[in-house]
């Protein structure tokens, strides 16, 4: 595949970062050459808190904007929640995503494995386990697969907690999105972590960015950070790698922080971003 055909068939971004409305996330992401977008929130509400009707809308809008919709991310084992979080919440939440998911010819579901509540490192690692088992199980119920994404919760702190969690629940409807940048805020080498885990990605998010002096992970354009991309692009790319680059800058608009600029630096920061990583990806792309 040449590098215009990646950029066109295989970058995507996360919509909410684009714009907070459907209309701006679908018009942005098509504006800019993409065939793809991947779901979070529409007007800062959950996929999962959206009405039949709206689902039924949400559809059609999507299919009259030709973009496809590879993953909807769920705030399951999120930042927004602990290992005491209510378990049944959790699978309700899968559920009505998941009928999310179907509605619009998508199989990919974003979770991660919930953080601590201040329990000891195995009891926490114990509980996480349980609840990616009774998750993932009740995925494969319901037709579609659980991506877990190496940020908030207990598999997402190191490589040898995702397998340690990958070989527990032992299932193909539980496989793993690789952020790239995360590794800035959980202190472990992008590259060295994606080489342990790579068999197993399906999704690639894209950030970047660099640690300060107090070890807290600021996020920048693409190509000013302190991450290879066009490295981790070459390693996937070499093994075989044909999924999507979903882009999630995570510069104008951090949502477990609470922060989002207005309407229209949102959209401005976030092309200034895609142009940027189309420039990287063009150069990674090639043989």
């Amino acid at each position: 595949m040449t590098a215009v055909g990646v950029w066109a068939s295989r970058v995507c971004g996360i919509g909410d970062e684009a714009a907070p409305d459907l209309v701006g996330q679908l018009d942005v992401h098509r504006d800019l050459g993409m065939s793809g977008v991947e779901l979070r929130t529409i007007d800062g509400r959950g996929l999962h808190e959206l009405t039949v009707g709206e689902v039924d809308d949400l559809r059609g809008r999507i299919a009259a904007s030709g973009l496809r919709v590879p993953v909807l991310d769920t705030p399951i084992g999120n930042w927004s929640t602990t290992v005491a979080t209510d378990l049944d919440t959790e699978l309700s939440i899968l559920s009505r995503t998941a009928a999310v998911a179907h509605a619009l010819d998508c199989r990919w579901l974003r979770v991660m494995s919930y953080p601590n509540d201040g329990r000891p490192d195995e009891a926490w690692a114990a509980e996480s386990l349980r609840r990616m088992r009774l998750l993932t199980g009740e995925a494969r119920q319901l037709g579609v697969v659980l991506l877990h994404e190496n940020c908030q919760g207990w598999a997402g702190s190191s490589a040898a907690n995702t397998l340690r969690m990958l070989e527990h629940v032992d299932s193909p409807h539980l496989k793993l999105i690789f952020d790239v940048g995360n590794g800035l805020a959980y202190g472990y080498q992008a590259e060295e972590f994606l080489a342990q885990v790579l068999p197993w990605v399906e999704h690639v998010h894209v950030k970047n960015g660099h640690r300060d002096p107090d070890g807290q992970a600021r996020f920048t354009l693409p190509g000013s950070g302190e991450l290879d991309l066009t490295a981790c692009i070459r390693r996937l790319e070499a093994a075989g790698y044909r999924g999507w680059y979903s882009l999630e800058p995570h510069v104008a608009h951090i949502p477990h922080l609470q922060v989002s600029g207005e309407a229209g630096q949102l959209e401005a920061s976030y092309r200034a971003y895609a142009t940027r990583f189309r420039t990287i990806i063009e150069a990674a792309a090639q043989p």
